[in-house]
């Protein structure tokens, strides 16, 4: 039986709560100024395409300023290029994540955790705040800044899931990271927040407000972060309640082990208790690229992710946007609107992490809530101009869509990167984050501008079919983890029902 979640939270110190703390808050601070682009979405699309298909132009800017920025002849070809921004970005931050994760193993994670930050910051701010205060507005170099955004920003998640890693272990990992990774919602609902309350000035302006609170945080965390518990004198004992051994071995069990493999575990377990030494005397190695794709799990949760993050992070880039568009609700209320999808996934990363601790496995839960996600996306499809029910709707959505990204983006990666294969080097948590993260980037990347395309061709309807296709891929790719793990529990019942 799983430790209770009490149990578990007892063994930590303030330490561990400083580390929660400000890594939260770093990843926080880093999709509240990533959500403020989808938030001013319709915004920067009026600044785009001025002239009569803007009703607001002749009240704000003389008539050659408007021939001057005037990117796009229609809203439709504005809406295009917005999308192929969001593609750009993923993209790039896709690649990021594989480099970043190899670097988060090799350097300091602090240093490279604050300059994905910090970069990042001046990044957003030059291209939204920047070029409206100058009046440069040049499609090549949008591209090119978003290009390095999404570089930028690639360096910050490996970093905070593997500090995550290092300060808390196996007991009650899926409870303690499915709370963690609400992060990104409450990111999202910050920066709808703060993007909302200044927007009546000028989209620059929430640009301005996100990245300048960003870098602030980024000094914050580069003077206040402790990377592992060795920093503080403290040893694997008091990180998890666990012998140093005990805690590699055991931490993959909630994916991996099945009962098959129990005796042959024990005896590796009791053969290198007895050589404690021997351990502490070997330093751990990063391990390569490639062997990190190999490890059990990698790659099924990596394409499980690739069409689930697509899901998630057209509701991310695109929400705001469809409410409008399609409800023609101001984008005020349709970007308060949208943070009940957040509220729904903070709470279905925590609740299904928790079960998935007391159940000792994650694939079954996974599954059944991405089966349940393809009948909210369908509802929610159909949901009628009525801002209450649509809040709801969005809130069941976001906790079938949103929790399962938040458990495979955190308490999985790092079960991935913490598994019985790894002994010996411990060095593969970014690494493998890295991977997990990239490759759902790359789903993703090339999902946005297939949502602008059939949004433009065939409407919003056909673009949630579209999703739910991308839902049960997700299904499909877990299914051979899922099947094993079901196995794994029978023989458990069976084996349990013999000795009663």
């Amino acid at each position: 039986m799983p430790p209770s979640c009490c149990g578990c939270l007892s063994q930590y110190t303030h330490h561990h709560l400083v580390a929660f703390l400000l890594t939260f808050f770093s990843y926080v601070l880093l999709h509240a100024s990533r959500k403020t682009f989808s938030n001013v979405k319709v915004s920067i699309s009026a600044q785009w395409t001025p002239s009569i298909q803007n009703d607001s132009a002749a009240a704000f800017s003389p008539g050659e300023t408007w021939g001057d920025n005037r990117l796009f002849e229609d809203e439709k070809q504005a809406t295009l290029f917005l999308g192929a921004l969001d593609s750009i970005f993923l993209f790039s931050y896709a690649v990021g994540l594989y480099l970043s994760g190899v670097i988060g193993d090799r350097v300091n994670l602090r240093y490279v955790l604050c300059f994905g930050l910090c970069g990042s910051a001046v990044v957003e701010f030059v291209f939204g705040t920047l070029t409206e205060w100058l009046h440069i507005y040049n499609i090549y170099l949008y591209c090119g800044l978003w290009v390095l955004n999404g570089l930028l920003q690639s360096a910050v998640w490996p970093c905070v899931v593997a500090v995550m890693g290092n300060w808390f272990g196996k007991a009650g990992r899926g409870f303690v990271f499915g709370l963690w990774s609400a992060c990104a919602s409450v990111g999202n609902i910050l920066g709808a927040f703060l993007a909302s309350s200044v927007l009546k000035y000028g989209y620059e302006y929430a640009f301005l407000v996100t990245s300048v609170v960003q870098f602030a945080g980024g000094v914050v965390v580069f003077f206040g972060l402790l990377t592992s518990p060795e920093e503080v004198g403290l040893d694997l004992e008091w990180e998890t309640g666990l012998g140093p051994v005990e805690t590699d071995t055991d931490s993959h069990k909630p994916l991996m082990s099945d009962g098959e493999d129990e005796a042959e575990a024990d005896g590796r377990r009791h053969q290198s208790v007895q050589q404690p030494d021997e351990l502490k005397a070997e330093s751990p190695q990063a391990i390569g690229f490639c062997q990190a794709f190999c490890l059990p799990g990698v790659l099924p949760y990596s394409l499980a992710y690739a069409c689930l993050k697509l899901v998630n992070y057209s509701f991310f880039f695109w929400l705001p946007f469809y409410l409008s568009d399609n409800y023609k609700w101001k984008e005020a209320e349709a970007d308060r609107l949208s943070v009940w999808y957040d509220v729904g996934g903070i709470v279905g990363g925590t609740v299904q992490g928790l079960i998935s601790d007391f159940m000792g496995k994650r694939a079954p839960v996974l599954a059944l809530s991405l089966a349940l996600a393809m009948g909210a996306l369908v509802g929610y499809s159909r949901s009628p101009n009525d801002q209450v029910i649509n809040a709801a709707l969005l809130a069941a959505t976001g906790f079938f869509v949103g929790g399962p990204s938040n458990m495979i983006s955190s308490a999985i990666s790092a079960d991935l990167g913490r598994q019985d294969a790894l002994r010996g080097s411990k060095e593969a948590l970014a690494t493998v984050t890295g991977i997990v993260d990239g490759t759902g980037s790359i789903g993703a990347a090339g999902g946005q501008y297939l949502v602008s395309l059939i949004e433009s061709k065939l409407g919003w309807k056909s673009v949630f079919y579209f999703f739910v296709v991308m839902t049960g891929g997700s299904i499909v790719f877990i299914t051979p983890l899922l099947v094993k793990e079901l196995r794994a529990m029978w023989r458990d019942r069976r084996a349990l029902r013999r000795q009663l």
